[in-house]
């Protein structure tokens, strides 16, 4: 989705597309909180928080955050020389960083959390009182 431009679907009743390359970073500091972890390894995990068929994420995208992540000093990466099946692979650790950042985004979601509450129960509100013509879709539709 280009910015400035209208979203195409809006006409149709398509689901606004989600912007959720940003909501990796906490995702994968999570998973990496629990464990350190090869990047296929995160990439099947990442399946925890909704990234599934209806929600997809691309691998490369996976990998190009967990660079970001390791050049901004959240996550460290060694090889693994040790599996006999296949090539070295890279195994991430969070830092200390990390962990700060991880709970930097915990405090962020928690006020996005309270505000997406607040819209949605208005919006139920006005679709339920509310009167018009754009009052005929149910407001309880799942997107």
């Amino acid at each position: 989705m280009r910015r400035g431009r209208p979203w195409r679907g809006a006409e149709e009743g398509e689901p606004c597309p989600r912007r959720l390359r940003r909501f990796l970073e906490p995702c994968l500091l999570l998973l990496l909180h629990k464990q350190d972890a090869h990047g296929y390894e995160l990439a099947e995990a990442i399946k925890l928080f909704g990234f599934d068929e209806r929600n997809p994420v691309d691998a490369s995208l996976i990998y190009r955050t967990l660079r970001w992540l390791e050049r901004n000093g959240m996550v460290t990466s060694t090889w693994d020389t040790t599996s006999t099946a296949g090539p070295a692979r890279r195994v991430y650790h969070l830092t200390q960083a990390g962990d700060r950042y991880l709970a930097a985004w915990m405090a962020d979601l928690r006020e996005t959390t309270r505000m997406l509450t607040a819209f949605l129960a208005e919006y139920e509100r006005h679709m339920a009182e509310g009167q018009g013509e754009y009052h005929k879709t149910k407001s309880t539709q799942s997107f």
